[in-house]
């Protein structure tokens, strides 16, 4: 199979589809690779490292997507990524589809088949391609919260940790999951007042024995919720329902009970935001006040980091991707029900319930597509 690595496009993405460590395992398996010239180049990854690994180098993304059988990228694509793709093409990605329409239809309309990272599910009911984003994103949380709390990030002027004398920041982290477990952790060892909410009784028990006193686990409810931000310094959005738009937990008048220069930091922006107040921002401009509230709503918040998530990343997705390659799309769907998971649009049907359900779009079983 002929496979191609367009670069990204989105503002400030710095991630690339495979590296050139990915693209020897491709060739090695008996697959050819093109790679857009400098698609790697955010990672520290030259043209003759893909050169060097097998690959061959294309001057243009229209080359890309116009010779390759599938094309294995990051980011959702963009609309002029949308218009060049075509009927039967395979699109390997993270797509985040329920708050996008847009991106949906046009999706339908090319007839390709779209296989999204974040619905591929493993034998415990996790999300193993969405797991390495979600930890550096969960992370990154902490990191870019802090920032914007500082006055000159528009907050309150408050550190973290606190010293001596003074108390640290209070640190609400809304979900417990691969997210919220990364963004408490790095709060935790910033030595901040951590409360960390869910409402899964195992994920609770699971948190409070990690932390033991050094984070509060809590049940989650609005009643709980609306009375700690009221005090809160930092509020991480960690919510996420696979494939479907974000709850929206936080809403406009709760936002009103905040303290002016708190912050809330959306990593559910992807899927809509988990606060009523979220809106997409970019790395160009990654934040916006309301009501006084430091709102960081960046939806690639990874590409910050792009080799440490690159690397990641392709950790998780290459094993799918050399399957996919190996037997075709189709044999590779039927012979692994995760990997149908993945299958959010497929020649011109929607096939991903929850994306039909957040946008009123009809849509089929994906087995229906075999």
């Amino acid at each position: 199979m002929l496979i191609g690595v367009p670069k990204e496009i989105k503002n400030h993405e710095y991630r690339v589809g495979l590296t050139p460590e990915s693209v020897a395992e491709l060739v090695h398996d008996g697959q050819s690779v093109i790679v857009e010239t400098q698609a790697g180049a955010g990672i520290g990854a030259s043209d003759d490292a893909y050169i060097e690994a097998g690959a061959e180098i294309v001057s243009t993304a229209a080359e890309v997507f116009e010779r390759a059988e599938m094309v294995i990228k990051v980011k959702e694509p963009q609309a002029v990524e949308r218009a060049m793709l075509r009927e039967g093409q395979i699109l390997y990605t993270y797509l985040h589809l329920a708050p996008d329409p847009e991106q949906t239809k046009d999706l339908i309309k090319s007839k390709s088949v779209c296989i999204a990272y974040e619905t591929v599910t493993d034998d415990s009911g996790g999300l193993p391609l969405l797991t390495p984003m979600s930890q550096v994103a969960g992370r990154l949380a902490i990191q870019v919260g802090a920032t914007a709390l500082q006055k000159n990030g528009g907050g309150r002027g408050v550190l973290l940790g606190g010293v001596p004398g003074v108390a640290p920041a209070k640190v609400v982290v809304i979900g417990g999951g691969d997210v919220g477990f990364n963004a408490a952790q790095m709060a935790v060892g910033l030595q901040a007042d951590v409360t960390i909410l869910d409402r899964n009784n195992e994920v609770m028990e699971r948190l409070n024995y990690h932390f033991g006193s050094s984070a509060k686990v809590v049940r989650s409810t609005p009643a709980v919720l609306a009375e700690l931000i009221k005090t809160a310094d930092m509020v991480v959005g960690a919510v996420l329902i696979p494939g479907a738009a974000a709850p929206k937990l936080v809403t406009r008048d709760m936002l009103s009970t905040m303290m002016d220069g708190s912050v809330l930091v959306d990593v559910a922006i992807d899927q809509g935001g988990c606060f009523e107040t979220s809106k997409a921002t970019t790395h160009d401009d990654p934040t916006y006040i309301v009501d006084g509230v430091v709102h960081y709503c960046v939806a690639n918040m990874p590409g910050a980091v792009a080799r440490t998530s690159t690397y990641a990343l392709n950790a998780a997705t290459l094993s799918h991707a050399k399957r996919i390659a190996r037997l075709g799309w189709k044999a590779a769907l039927k012979a692994d029900p995760h990997l149908l998971n993945g299958l959010n649009v497929c020649e011109g049907k929607l096939t991903y319930a929850a994306v039909g359900e957040a946008l009123g779009l009809d849509y089929v079983d994906a087995e229906s597509c075999l």
